[in-house]
Parts: structure tokens; sequence; C-alpha cells
């Protein structure tokens, strides 16, 4: 299951973005209650736990929730940190019950995409602007089209599943569209160059041969097996030519400047329309 094998290739990539969002609000950090919408197995509310009062956490895959449950089990006895079965379009929460909403790498799992005008993005976004108390603050942590197509090295390996991922990714001016028709404004983007999803794993030339690697990072989901043991096998023949790990160098240049991460930060009027 990829709830079980997600930690062994991932970290709360950028977390320090969204601790200085927060304490750019108006409410001390240290008061605030935060929704982790989509919090996965748990990486980023298990940082953000040390800085804010609570946590509302998250997420409709039970796998991944458990997982989150077993590494915060003392933040939840103490009150820290409360967990949600549920979907993020339809949250078991209050209406202005939180001071901040996080959402890291979740956007792209929701069921539309450009054909379908992004009504889930739609709907999130007006969620999350029912819940978030005015002038709260919003962070969105995706990839952009741009990095999708110059941050990794191994995507223009695999084009097919290149295009499917982009397709279920926003892109930014439709996200900032989304924002300000759903109440939010003073929206700032920011790209931190240093992140690496994966971390050193991300360089690891024997990564794509192995299942456990590739889970995580859901487009190798979209690759189809007969254009996955094609790639293999190129690739099996560059490491044989000792020509590997040049290659991943020479793909990987365009990363150094445009990163893997974008950080969208927004406000939720503190006058609802």
């Amino acid at each position: 299951k990829t709830s079980d094998c997600y930690d062994q290739t991932r970290s709360a990539d950028g977390v320090d973005v969204i601790k200085n969002a927060l304490t750019n609000n108006q409410t001390p950090i240290e008061e605030q209650v935060l929704l982790d919408a989509g919090c996965g197995t748990g990486l980023f509310s298990s940082e953000m736990v040390k800085h804010v009062k609570r946590i509302e956490a998250v997420d409709l895959n039970a796998g991944m929730l458990e997982q989150a449950k077993s590494k915060l089990l003392d933040e939840q006895k103490a009150g820290r940190i409360a967990f949600h079965h549920s979907s993020i379009e339809s949250l078991p929460l209050e209406r202005e019950s939180v001071d901040a909403i996080m959402i890291n790498q979740v956007l792209h799992h929701l069921p539309d995409g450009k054909e379908k005008a992004w009504q889930q993005h739609d709907a999130v976004m007006r969620e999350f602007a029912r819940v978030l108390k005015p002038s709260g603050t919003l962070v969105i942590n995706r990839t952009t089209h741009e990095q999708m197509d110059q941050g990794f090295w191994f995507y223009p390996l695999i084009p097919s599943a290149l295009e499917k991922v982009k397709n279920k990714h926003i892109d930014t001016q439709s996200l900032v569209a989304l924002l300000r028709s759903n109440g939010f404004d003073g929206i700032d983007h920011q790209v931190p160059l240093d992140v690496v999803l994966q971390g050193d794993e991300y360089f690891n030339p024997n990564g794509p041969f192995d299942p456990t690697w590739r889970m995580g990072d859901s487009i190798w989901s979209l690759v189809a097996e007969e254009e996955l043991e094609v790639l293999l096998t190129f690739l099996k023949a560059l490491e044989q030519m000792n020509q590997l790990e040049q290659l991943i160098h020479n793909l990987d240049r365009p990363r150094q400047g445009i990163g893997q991460l974008s950080f969208t930060i927004a406000k939720k009027n503190i006058v609802q329309r």
C-alpha cells in the first residue's frame, strides 16, 4: 500500500514556508487552530503541531489516516490534534472555526480537471472559506506546470504520464481566479528552490527500478506497464554503459532554477460577499 511506503521517500518539504505564513497571521501562531486538509500520513502535522495550539487533520484515505494517528498518539491524547475521516469538499468543522489551513500536494488528487472547469477545486476553496476565520491564512503547496516540465529528472522520460498529471494540476492563473471568487485576497507565491522532494533518494539512479521508490511520487501510477518496461530497459542499458548518472545530472539541471514546489498563500477577506 502507498500509505505503508510513502514516508520512506517523503518528508515535510517546505514546512518553514508554512510556519512563516502563519506567523504573519493576526493571531499568534501558538494560539492558532490549523486545518491540515488532506493530512496523509501526518508528515506536515507532525512538524506544525509543535508550533500551533491545535490541528484538525482531515483525510479521505483511511490507510493514510491510520499512519498519521500512529505517529501522533501522544499529541492526540493531549488534545493537540484531532483526526477526521472525511473529504475536504465537505469538512466536518464549524463555520469560521480555524485560524489557518494548509493543503500539501493534495489538490491534484481531486476527481476533476481543466475539462471540468475545476469544479471540485472550486468546491474545496468555498469550503475553506466557510471554515476559515476572517483574515485567516490559507497555504496551498503544489507543483506548477513549469516545475513538472523542468523540475524532475525522470518526468521527461514518462511523457504520457506527465501529460496526464499536468491535466490534474490546476494552473496558477485558474487557481488565483478560484481563490478570488471565493473571497481570498493578498495572494502571494513562494518557491523554495532548495527543496528536493524525496530528498537524497530523488537522485538515486536505481530508484525507478524499486516499486517502493516509485510510490514516493504518484505520477508513476499513471505509467502503463509496457511503458515502464521500456523505460527500465533503457535505464538499465545506460547503467551498464556508466551513462545513467550523467543523464540524471543533465535532466536535473533546470530544477535548480525552477524548483519542485510552489506555495500559494492567501488571506480570507474580512468581509465576505
